[in-house]
């Protein structure tokens, strides 16, 4: 049985744990070639658990995400191994340190918005060029998140960067339909992973979640992955520039 991602090379930034490792996961279900980012430590369980799945192939690349040149870099690392990139899931990134706007430093603002924001124009800025060097198109899916249509108190530079994700991928998504590229963004609710493990321990959450979204509950990796996969999937080719809600029903009210 042909599976629907075997002639097609998926990078995956932020794939050690989490949204990454699943939605990894579900494209070697479908047999793709992954190349797996991380930060510190290359994510080699997470590749050999791709190819028992059944992947064509998967291996690591350190990767940080917010200087230009180690985009520049992942990219061609791709090219050279693989030939051609066909879909990137920019999902790298960090949670914001929690503090009143007046509160934030200079230094935590620029932190988040490195790696949150920079970061992503940095990664579709190299992803695109090659793209377009192909001319056969592809697919970049770009994690924003809830708080990149609503706001909470105490995280003010990430819910810049995060509605800032969503503007980039719009622009971006504008600038290369006619290369047969599409760009979208994600933006999930509350996932529980071990970023938001700290989160989720503390009283306050635990006693707020109940009534967060309409399930009660965080999300789990795995359904933030099912949406990656339908915008990478090339039957969907008029799906471009928008930003896709994963919340439980979170801002449906």
């Amino acid at each position: 049985m042909t599976k629907k991602f075997e002639d097609t090379v998926v990078l995956i930034a932020g794939a050690a744990t989490g949204i990454g490792a699943a939605t990894a996961l579900a494209f070697a279900k479908e047999g793709a070639t992954l190349v797996l980012t991380t930060h510190k430590k290359p994510a080699d369980e997470v590749a050999a658990q791709c190819l028992e799945l059944g992947a064509k192939a998967a291996s690591t690349v350190l990767y940080d995400v917010a200087e230009e040149e180690s985009s520049k870099s992942l990219v061609a690392t791709i090219v050279e191994r693989y030939g051609k990139l066909d879909v990137a899931f920019n999902n790298a990134g960090i949670l914001p340190v929690t503090a009143d706007l007046v509160d934030q430093t200079t230094e935590d603002f620029d932190w988040t918005i490195a790696a949150d924001l920079r970061g992503v124009f940095f990664a579709m800025k190299y992803e695109i060029l090659q793209m377009k060097a192909q001319g056969t198109g592809g697919s970049i899916i770009n994690t924003s998140s809830v708080a990149g249509v609503i706001a909470d108190p105490g995280m003010a530079p990430y819910v810049a960067a995060k509605h800032g994700v969503i503007g980039l991928s719009k622009a971006a998504a504008l600038e290369v339909a006619k290369d047969g590229i599409r760009v979208n963004a994600i933006s999930p609710g509350l996932v529980e992973t071990p970023m938001t493990a700290g989160w989720l321990s503390q009283k306050f959450f635990q006693d707020w979640l109940p009534t967060w979204n309409s399930f009660g509950r965080p999300a789990r990796p795995e359904e933030i992955a099912g949406i990656v996969l339908y915008l990478a999937d090339p039957a969907n080719t008029f799906t471009t520039g928008q930003n896709f809600l994963i919340d439980g029903a979170q801002t449906a009210h």
